[in-house]
């Protein structure tokens, strides 16, 4: 009998289970079941849906049911620094934030009377965004001093479902690391930063690496998919699953895991806590294997999306690339990573008035528009590969896309021209590729993380863009 294995991939905007087989040495995905995700604006803050999340976990194994396609495992990914508090009676304490609210506005200021923002990095190594969990449980502290203390358990969100789905809790390390409260050399919470931080220590899990068993599925959750199966970690920060499925067996070169947001950097076997990586706003990430995800955080393609809802969704984004190509001698760029551009009411006008403020020609059609954001984020990419490399100390001749913008072509030849590299583009799947790979190698499909790599070179299609074509 074939053997499936499940991705749970949830992203900011929508949510897809993959079903994952391997025949004839390749690796097969099957999509089979898709939903929407958003954060919801209620009395003025942006919150996640938990329980509709759940709901709509559970409706796709649901479905792999339908197909005759039961999982023998299966693991849940999502974004990053975004938490629940549970009770004593394991109820979720307050409202589930998403990580673009601005509750966190002034926060940074706070953790930064108790410890400086340079002996903060040197602790943690995780770049500053205003997002971090740090800051949001110190928004937390100073507004709803209640809440943490009646808090007994701390859980990331993909560690949060996964405890729904087996009543077992269990802190994953990619996604913990995202917090800003870890220890990159003990690979544990950082107990004294936590401390003097205010929170309450004992409500933060002992920290499980990728492959770690949680358990089996509770008895009325497999009566309502009409299966048991086992609920294995991954690296349940979704762009540590995508770097995974990075399809260079020694994981040597740069990347972009591309989609909501662009990460991009290199693996590390240790993190670069120093000043040069600090004021460069680089982060180290956790990655599979305790590896390190030296990488800056870009704005990504977050803007572009913004601007095709703006407009009803009226074009394609394939559409809004041959527009932004027909407007691509249009002077002005924007800056993608300021903060105007984190959660506008209006991206457009957000880019039209930063284009306003910085004396820069104002777009005015769609397509110059999409060229200001595209070729913003080609230059960002340029300006942060000559940071890689002047930080590690190393040269490359590649970048790795992978993720859904991976078949972004415009962006993808946009991207060599700025960088002067060879552009290696996909697999598109990339996170929901990684969080199998994970599951594999804990059931011995593959011996080790190289081998995982060689079998998605083989199995999927990877694009090339060459610097000198435009």
């Amino acid at each position: 009998m074939q053997k499936y294995y499940l991705a749970v991939d949830i992203g900011a905007s929508s949510g897809r289970h993959m079903l994952a087989s391997l025949q004839d040495g390749k690796m097969l995905l099957e999509e089979v079941y898709r939903f929407e995700n958003g954060m919801q604006h209620v009395d003025g803050k942006l919150l996640w849906d938990t329980k509709h999340l759940f709901r709509e976990i559970v409706n796709g194994m649901k479905k792999c049911k339908e197909l005759g396609k039961i999982p023998a495992s299966m693991s849940i990914d999502t974004w990053a620094v975004d938490y629940v508090l549970l009770d004593e009676r394991d109820e979720v304490l307050g409202d589930t934030y998403g990580y673009r609210d601005s509750r966190t506005d002034g926060m940074d200021e706070k953790v930064y009377e108790i410890i400086p923002e340079a002996e903060l990095y040197k602790k943690t190594g995780i770049q500053k965004q205003m997002f971090n969990t740090i800051y949001q449980l110190m928004a937390v502290k100073e507004k709803e001093t209640g809440l943490l203390n009646r808090a007994k358990t701390f859980l990331m969100l993909p560690d949060y479902f996964q405890y729904l789905l087996t009543g077992n809790k269990v802190s994953e390390y990619t996604n913990a690391t995202s917090t800003q409260l870890m220890n990159p050399e003990t690979k544990q919470w950082d107990k004294e930063l936590i401390r003097k931080l205010g929170y309450p220590e004992e409500i933060f899990l002992p920290v499980q690496l990728p492959g770690t068993e949680v358990g089996s599925l509770k008895k009325e959750i497999r009566d309502a998919v009409g299966f048991d199966c086992k609920v294995v970690l991954c690296a349940s920060h979704d762009t540590a699953s995508a770097v995974m499925a990075m399809p260079v067996v020694n994981g040597d070169g740069l990347y972009i895991s591309s989609g909501t947001w662009s990460l991009m950097g290199v693996e590390n076997d240790t993190a670069l806590c120093d000043e040069k990586s600090r004021s460069a706003n680089f982060t180290n990430e956790g990655g599979y294997e305790y590896r390190f995800r030296y990488l800056k955080n870009i704005m990504g393609l977050w803007m572009i999306q913004s601007v095709r809802h703006e407009l009803k969704d009226a074009y394609s984004f394939a559409e809004l690339c041959v527009m932004a190509e027909e407007c691509r001698n249009f002077p002005a760029r924007v800056d993608v990573n300021d903060d105007c551009f984190l959660a506008p009411e209006n991206m457009t006008e957000a880019i039209r008035d930063y284009c306003k403020k910085h004396g820069k020609q104002v777009p005015q059609t769609t397509g110059e528009i999409a060229a200001v954001i595209y070729q913003s984020l080609a230059e960002c990419y340029g300006r942060t590969v000559k940071e890689l490399e002047q930080n590690t100390k190393k040269s490359y001749a590649g970048i790795h896309i992978i993720g859904g913008g991976s078949n972004a072509a415009y962006l993808n030849q946009l991207t060599a021209a700025a960088t002067g590299k060879t552009v290696y583009a996909g697999p598109g799947e990339a996170t929901a590729i990684g969080n199998i790979m994970a599951q594999m190698i804990k059931d011995g499909v593959f011996q080790n993380l190289s081998e995982a790599r060689a079998c998605v070179f083989a199995s999927f299609d990877v694009k090339t863009y060459e610097a000198e074509n435009r």
